[in-house]
């Protein structure tokens, strides 16, 4: 607490004639023990009542090696391409065209494209999808189709740049 001392007076000071004695100014104490106790009492409070989220991140597996081939059949290949204007394409061979499909159904169709691979597999599916996306499309395209992959708990998949030759058989 807060505590003022009182004025000491002597009489042993002489008076000038004419001038008051100069009064003795008081000490002023500040107890900084009850605001030391609050402060530490609130960074306890506030340390033990905060709930830390773990980081949102997203396991990449990456090649070693740039030269290393996985070796995966056509078959199992579902190619998705994405170009900047919104449009969504799909094929599952190098014979197929590509067919445009809607992407607010891309979770759904992955899906039912890997229960299509495991029945024609004996319930194993082998399916690989590969998102091919223009190099001019927004980057919330990328997040949006990446959102909806983890969405769909759909973990094969990999990501690549859409070719020149690639625009062409969309017909472009």
């Amino acid at each position: 607490m807060a505590a003022v001392q009182g004025a000491e007076r002597s009489s042993s000071k002489k008076t000038i004639e004419g001038k008051k004695p100069k009064k003795k100014r008081g000490n002023i104490h500040i107890d900084m023990t009850p605001m030391v106790d609050i402060a530490f009492l609130l960074l306890i409070f506030f340390m033990v009542t905060t709930v830390f989220r773990a980081p949102q991140t997203m396991e990449l597996n990456i090649p070693p090696d740039k030269e290393d081939k996985v070796e995966i059949a056509e078959s199992n290949v579902l190619i998705i391409r994405m170009l900047d204007d919104g449009r969504v394409y799909w094929n599952i061979s190098r014979d197929m065209t590509p067919e445009l499909f809607e992407f607010d159904e891309i979770q759904t169709f992955i899906k039912d494209k890997e229960i299509e691979n495991a029945e024609n597999h004996d319930g194993d599916s082998k399916l690989v999808t590969l998102i091919k996306i223009a190099r001019t499309s927004p980057y919330a395209q990328l997040v949006n189709v990446m959102d909806e992959l983890q969405l769909g708990a759909i973990d094969r998949f990999s990501i690549t740049v859409l070719e020149a030759e690639e625009l062409e058989e969309v017909g472009l």
